[in-house]
């Protein structure tokens, strides 16, 4: 898969040359930002101004609501709405992906659009929220087709902005804008790719291809090296495959770094369940439990690419969960990289067993934090929905260290605990710990405490339970799109930019 190319992007003060999709914002304080020149022009045409036409085609501050004006000239408004709460962050990035998603619609079948996003951004952090946005809205996947994929219907991004162009720690908006969104949308690729196009093997030949040009380096270990260095998580989650695992690991070592990130993602290729076979409703979906790898694999291509000043070690955990007569077993005892005893409880909690391979792994690497991501429990779909992901961590500081990033980057996460007694539901009377509690109360916190047991102490840690927003079944939302949406890798990238500060 090619990295994705994105529109030109460019800040400005002032309106381009040429026809424009003007994309405004309206508030419940009004519309926003409208150029003079372009006031001037509805007005003459029409006799009244655009916020009065706005209302008159019944536009709306309810967000995701769009209307259009007719063309005056060159520029053709388009209204969004931005929300009836406060306009933050992430309301302009949402209301920059509707706007702009709107606008390529208004190409004919053979052009593109040049847009213009308007909605009254002020500082650098508001800038970056509009332009990521903006390019996050002219993505959608085009599927696996004999015919040639459709050209993108935009063509030039402009952000108007007064303000400054550069973000507190010196760094130029529109190039954090275009790398960190063509790092989303590599991994909603391949969130996206089918399973029998995207399995271990060619997961692994995806993040490889990734590197090229970059300053990361890349190593892979197939089954043979996994059985023989002791991954016993990865072997059983893998074994009743005919397409066998692999664990890929990312290198970045920039000069004059302090700090230490490793990433670690939960790369499920697909997801039966195994033994404990999934419903049919449940299956469908399955391809993108690999979404946490995704994330940190592009995160950390983001990372490279940007020049940040900290190392990052970065573990993609692949492998594709079948029922076969290979298969692990509910109650089978795995040895997991470095030598702890875990007794399964659940093939379909497969997922914290090829973690902890790659979490115990890490600690070799002697990193100052440790963050993961997975799509691991369907508890945290229940306690926290479709859009909002969880964080649990080995303490509240490190815990607000991912949600102060996770809030600049406009991504959903709320902290969840991981409670004392928690820790008893995992004891076995026939290894060292049990892969699952014996009750489905407090599900994701169980499986946070799995995981916490492989992270040496006393490295900070933190779990990122992406299972509600990974993938998306209905219309695109704001700045998520159907299908894969990339999530954790602009909150990686804003950690790793905090740290690197």
């Amino acid at each position: 898969m090619p990295t994705p190319v994105l529109p030109a992007l460019t800040l400005s003060k002032s309106l381009p040359r040429g026809p424009v999709v003007l994309v405004v914002g309206l508030g419940d304080d009004g519309l926003r930002t409208v150029p003079s020149a372009v006031e001037k022009a509805y007005a003459k045409r029409f006799g009244s101004d655009v916020a009065t036409l706005a209302t008159e085609v019944g536009a709306s501050a309810k967000a995701g609501h769009t209307r259009t004006l007719p063309r005056v000239d060159d520029v053709r408004v388009l209204v969004v709405g931005l929300g009836t709460q406060a306009v933050d962050g992430p309301a302009l990035r949402d209301a920059a992906a509707n706007g702009v998603r709107q606008a390529g619609g208004l190409a004919d079948d053979k052009g593109t659009v040049d847009v213009v996003v308007a909605l009254g951004a002020t500082t650098p952090e508001e800038a970056l929220a509009v332009a990521s946005g903006a390019l996050l809205g002219t993505y959608a996947y085009t599927g696996v087709s004999s015919e040639d994929a459709p050209a993108g219907k935009v063509g030039r991004i402009t952000v108007l902005h007064e303000g400054a162009t550069r973000t507190a720690d010196g760094a130029d908006v529109a190039e954090v804008a275009t790398v960190v969104t063509t790092a989303v949308l590599v991994a909603r690729e391949w969130v996206n790719i089918p399973a029998n196009l995207l399995y271990p093997a060619s997961f692994a030949e995806e993040a490889q291809a990734l590197t090229k040009g970059t300053r990361l380096t890349y190593e892979v270990l197939d089954e043979r090296e996994l059985a023989a260095q002791g991954y016993g998580g990865l072997m059983a989650v893998g074994g009743g495959s005919a397409r066998p695992p692999r664990l890929v690991r990312l290198s970045y070592r920039p000069r004059g770094a302090k700090l230490h990130l490793a990433l670690v993602g939960k790369g499920i290729t697909f997801d039966t369940g195994g033994l404990n076979l999934k419903p049919a409703d449940g299956m469908y979906t399955m391809k993108c439990d690999m979404a946490g790898a995704a994330a940190v694999l592009a995160a950390t291509w983001a990372i490279a690419k940007l020049g940040l000043k900290i190392k990052v070690t970065a573990y993609g955990a692949m492998a594709e969960n079948m029922p076969s007569g290979s298969a692990y077993r509910p109650s089978d005892v795995l040895t997991i990289y470095g030598g702890t005893t875990v007794e399964n409880a659940n093939s379909d909690a497969e997922g914290r067993l090829v973690m902890a391979d790659a979490l115990a792994r890490s600690n070799a690497d002697s990193p100052d934090l440790v963050v993961d991501v997975a799509t691991l429990t369907g508890a945290a779909v229940v306690a926290l929905g479709d859009r909002t992901a969880g964080v649990m961590a080995t303490d509240d500081a490190t815990a607000r260290q991912v949600l102060d990033a996770a809030q600049l980057a406009g991504e959903p996460f709320w902290q969840l605990p991981i409670p004392a007694e928690t820790r008893g539901k995992l004891d076995s009377t026939v290894a060292d710990l049990r892969s699952s509690g014996t009750d489905r109360a407090g599900g994701a916190l169980a499986a946070a405490a799995f995981l916490r047991e492989f992270v040496d102490a006393p490295t900070p840690w933190a779990h990122l339970d992406i299972a509600g927003p990974a993938f998306r079944t209905g219309g695109p939302e704001g700045a998520f799109s159907t299908g894969g949406t990339g999530v954790g890798v602009a909150t990686l990238v804003e950690l790793a930019r905090s740290l690197a500060g």
